[in-house]
């Protein structure tokens, strides 16, 4: 019969970080970089765990570029070919350290992924993305991906508890998505009434990964640098952002006028959206419904200036806690719950180009 957990879980706007004593001096004292070695690859990491999502307009090549500048990551759009990432790799010594090419979970797109890591073996990341990670397919798509790129670090999601992350690792993969439904242009949680409050699910999934030598991300939800806090702050080993890098030159698309306002705009949709459908030619089949919205984000112009927003407002963060590393700041957040999280009184008067969100 159905039954009902009493346990309240909660999400980003229900909680702050409650700041403490500090000897840190400045914000530049604050290291963000953080050293991984996965379980089963082996692959050593360093750089700065923050990942580009795999969207059409998040994941791109020229987003991949200048993130790479900072030591960000990127998990490239699965439409990609070989020779466009090619393109990338030659052009830009060292990049396969910060990207990972990404496949869905059928046999079509496991075909694609043999071929481009056949032509371009310097690759070391995969990125397995499909809406439901739950299914006894997907688990079998993972081991069976494990078997055949044994040193490929392999990321594979989305679920939102402990027991799939377990049982996703020991599968064979590195690093597991959480998050269903958090996502800004995700439908999910609206047409099935499904998902999991993100910073709960952070938190339960990060235990059951470390448990194991295995790592997560949290992959939606974050619309604020201080979110982006939360998250590590939660537990996660990375933060994958889709929205808040959406709307920008690296973004893809072109930069459109409204007619009427004058103001210029790039779409944004969700990757099970009707636009993406539409866009790569996957018909919308008669037993399903689109989950995800397209919308109209203001052009933000190149995307440097919300890299260093977002990466401020983490070694800020850090900086009132007391954590010198960005890996501190878990064993350093203590959340408390709140009814507010900031004051509204001038709400939708502020100037965007002096006063940016993100």
């Amino acid at each position: 019969m159905p039954r009902i957990e009493n346990e309240i879980k909660l999400d980003f706007k229900d909680v702050l970080i409650r700041p403490k004593r500090s000897t840190l001096q400045s914000r530049e004292q604050v290291d963000l970089h953080r050293p991984y070695v996965f379980r089963h690859s082996k692959t050593e990491y360093n750089g700065v765990p923050i990942i580009a999502a795999n969207m059409d307009t998040v994941g791109t090549l020229a987003m991949a570029k200048v993130l790479a500048s900072v030591d960000m990551f990127t998990a490239l759009h699965k439409y990609y070919t070989a020779a466009e990432i090619g393109g990338l790799l030659t052009e830009n010594p060292g990049i396969q350290d910060k990207i990972a090419v990404s496949s869905g979970g059928n046999q079509t797109d496991f075909d694609r992924l043999k071929s481009i890591i056949r032509e371009l073996p310097q690759l070391h990341y995969v990125c397995l993305d499909v809406a439901n990670g739950y299914t006894e397919f997907f688990v079998d798509y993972v081991r069976q991906v494990r078997e055949e790129f044994p040193k490929m670090t392999i990321v594979a999601g989305n679920v939102v508890t402990g027991e799939m992350v377990e049982q996703l690792i020991l599968a064979g993969a590195d690093i597991v998505k959480v998050g269903i439904g958090p996502g800004s242009v995700c439908t999910t949680r609206v047409k099935t009434g499904v998902g999991y409050p993100q910073l709960s699910a952070v938190m339960e999934c990060a235990d059951a990964a470390h448990g194991l030598n295995g790592h997560i991300i949290s992959d939606g939800g974050c619309s604020v640098p201080g979110d982006v806090a939360k998250a590590f702050g939660a537990g996660a080993d990375f933060v994958m952002l889709g929205g808040m890098l959406s709307g920008h030159d690296e973004s893809g698309g072109e930069v459109m006028q409204d007619g009427d306002t004058g103001r210029k705009y790039k779409t944004f949709y969700g990757m099970s959206s009707r636009t993406a459908m539409d866009k790569h030619s996957t018909k919308l089949a008669e037993y399903r419904a689109s989950e995800g919205k397209t919308v109209r984000v203001p052009y933000k112009g190149p995307v440097q200036d919300t890299v260093r927003d977002i990466l401020g407002g983490l070694r800020s963060a850090c900086t009132y806690v007391g954590a010198g590393q960005l890996k501190e700041l878990s064993k350093r957040t203590t959340f408390i719950r709140v009814t507010q999280q900031v004051n509204e009184i001038y709400r939708g008067l502020d100037d965007p180009k002096l006063n940016p969100v993100h």
